[in-house]
């Protein structure tokens, strides 16, 4: 199977773009606010906590109640609320309000795993990376692309069948066509775009 193939046909039919690389902190701060959140409401708090926190030293000095109440939509708001708090604080402490674009210190951030921080690296700093959120480790395995049981083998695997050209591009096709075809239940395989180069499909 050619991932290349796959890639290419995806691209077709989900142009990039969708998620354009933005200020790395404000990335960072909505992708932890996007655990187990719908992207929807992700985005209506994220709007509503920048319209008010613009910046590392902004937030790290609000109330934690008050960001509570502006991020309430999203799941688990009262534990996310200090933990992105605590984030702000090191980050205007540690960097002076600029956030390192390097693994190593985004996974030192409270609450901030490979995911998250590969997220940070791709859409904040446009780099090269792949972040494996569920959508990207489920579908990456029903592709055949990898047999993992886990995110995190998921992305050592990636990262040794696809070019790192397609890297920063992955997670964005993976997860657009998760959300609209190749659903954990019942996927679309009938109208599925690559459906001729997927082992798992049943046109």
């Amino acid at each position: 199977m050619s991932v290349d193939a796959i890639i290419a046909c995806l691209k077709k039919h989900y142009p990039p773009g969708k998620f354009k690389s933005n200020d790395p902190f404000r990335v960072l701060i909505a992708t932890v606010l996007s655990q187990r959140t719908r992207d929807e409401v992700t985005d209506r708090a994220t709007k509503k906590l920048f319209a008010k926190y613009e910046t590392p030293a902004a937030l790290a000095s609000a109330d934690v109640g008050d960001v509570e109440e502006l991020i309430r939509e999203v799941g688990f708001y009262r534990v996310k609320a200090p933990r992105i708090k605590e984030i702000a604080q090191r980050i205007h402490n540690e960097f002076k309000g600029k956030l390192p674009g390097e693994m190593d210190i985004l996974i030192s951030l409270p609450g901030v795993g490979r995911k998250t921080a590969n997220c940070v690296l791709v859409y904040g700093f446009g780099k090269d990376a792949i972040a494996v959120d569920t959508h990207v480790h489920r579908i990456s395995n029903r592709l055949g692309l990898v047999a993992t049981r886990t995110p995190e083998e998921t992305e050592i695997k990636l990262r040794e069948v696809l070019p790192i050209k397609h890297w920063r591009y992955i997670n964005e096709l993976l997860v657009r066509f998760g959300q609209d075809i190749c659903r954990p239940v019942s996927p679309k395989c009938g109208i599925c775009p690559i459906i001729v180069l997927c082992p798992s499909g049943k046109p």
